[in-house]
């Protein structure tokens, strides 16, 4: 028996930005059986005067959890390709963190498994968060229970919120 191929699209982490209309291309070019393609894109905001955030990550490890998240997806879904980038380092309010996007022949496969895949990425991937401010403060952010929450739906029957 034929080992399934590998899913199309990429896992980066790293501290460059990227541009969503270029990675939306490169997921779908050539492809005419992609009939629904869902995106999400995570910004660093400014929530109590933030001046800076800074993330850190184990090299491998980060990058290995997500291909494992995003395996994961697309054993649930009929996914026709997924891609995940995920900024570290020192970033601004308004900069880009996160990008996920997922491609299947319909809208409802690639809208769950992209609200998945966030949802799993903020939960079980490992990167940390320190938070700058303006008078030079920093503090570590904390896990969040309702990031918990919305990730510990897709473990029941019917997942929606």
């Amino acid at each position: 028996m034929a080992s399934p191929s590998p899913l199309p699209g990429r896992v980066v982490v790293g501290e460059a930005s990227f541009d969503i209309a270029a990675e939306t291309a490169l997921l779908t070019e050539g492809r005419a059986d992609i009939g629904g393609l869902a995106s999400f894109a995570g910004l660093c905001r400014a929530d109590s005067g933030l001046a800076a955030m800074t993330l850190e990550h184990y090299p491998g490890m980060t990058e290995a959890a997500i291909a494992a998240i995003r395996e994961e997806a697309a054993r649930r879904w009929p996914l026709l390709g997924a891609t995940v980038i995920h900024r570290v380092g020192r970033l601004l309010p308004g900069e880009p963190i996160v990008l996920v996007l997922t491609a299947s022949a319909h809208r409802l496969a690639a809208l769950e498994s992209c609200a998945f895949l966030i949802d799993w990425l903020k939960t079980r991937a490992p990167f940390w968060k320190s938070e700058e401010f303006p008078d030079g403060r920093t503090r570590w952010v904390e896990a969040k229970a309702e990031d918990d929450a919305m990730a510990e739906r897709w473990s029941r029957p019917d997942p929606r919120p």
